[in-house]
């Protein structure tokens, strides 16, 4: 079945190129992503997505788009979900990207959207059977500051991160910062349970300020499992009873192993049930 984009408005083949080669996200990295799961035929927490990625184009200094709202991005979403055969649930991307003009300083700060939506096999949030193995990525750190939160198309670390998890024939990597303290895994946020307790990274230690981090706080607290977003570090993974982490799409990976250390995945079945009681 033919595959299409939206671009600016505009249905394309997907198979067919977009973008010049002035274009500012593939010269430097100059835009946003979202990664939004659709299920039951319904983008899932689309005005959080939408928020965080309003707080990114303020942090780079983006013009707003006055067409940017939850409604024009779920029609959007929807119609071209339609159009590429999308029954139930799907994976989409919507990327922003500043418009051409400039080197590195920019002449123009107006933007560009593009839409991708293709299908997933599983319908709803389903919990891995066999555990991730994993391992700590500490070649390059993640730096400190407002760029570390946000969803940037400037991805090298975690291209790196991606190159050295291949190469030692792990599930993901954890990722550190400049202070040595645990970020976030390649594409996820991480959680550490003991006792049953949570503990993750907080958005100051440079994680990025994921979706579902947030939908995973706020069931657990909701069920009155206390969460604590501290500085988490190497000692913490090592002495916990469980570690998953958390995306947009797939909502919740468990963890088995992590160096010597083995994890039981029951918090991450429990929390799997209640974020599909989510889904509308």
């Amino acid at each position: 079945m033919q595959q299409f984009i939206n671009h600016n408005g505009n249905f394309l083949p997907a198979d067919q190129p977009v973008v010049k080669a002035t274009n500012r996200s593939f010269r430097y990295g100059d835009a946003l992503f979202e990664t939004i799961r659709i299920a039951n035929f319904k983008p899932q927490f689309l005005k959080e997505h939408l928020q965080r990625l309003t707080n990114g184009m303020r942090v780079l200094k983006m013009q707003p788009n006055q067409l940017f709202s939850e409604l024009f991005f779920e029609q959007a979403i929807l119609e071209l979900a339609q159009k590429n055969g999308v029954e139930s649930d799907g994976r989409v991307r919507l990327t922003v990207y500043r418009n051409d003009g400039g080197y590195y300083a920019p002449s123009d700060n107006s933007v560009s959207y593009l839409l991708e939506v293709s299908s997933l096999a599983e319908k709803g949030y389903t919990l891995n059977q066999k555990g991730y193995t994993v391992d700590l990525y500490t070649e390059i750190k993640k730096s400190l500051g407002p760029l570390a939160s946000i969803k940037s198309a400037n991805s090298m670390l975690y291209v790196m991160a991606g190159i050295f998890k291949n190469a030692n024939n792990l599930d993901d990597c954890i990722l550190v910062n400049d202070k040595v303290s645990i970020t976030e895994a390649i594409s996820s946020n991480i959680f550490a349970v003991k006792n049953g307790v949570l503990y993750t990274s907080p958005i100051e230690d440079g994680c990025v300020n994921g979706v579902m981090r947030k939908k995973i706080i706020e069931i657990a607290e909701s069920n009155r499992i206390a969460v604590y977003e501290l500085s988490v570090m190497q000692s913490v993974l090592l002495g916990a009873d469980e570690l998953f982490l958390t995306n947009a799409i797939n909502g919740i990976r468990w963890v088995v192993a992590y160096k010597q250390k083995r994890y039981f995945n029951t918090t991450s079945k429990k929390l799997t049930d209640k974020l599909n009681e989510l889904i509308k």
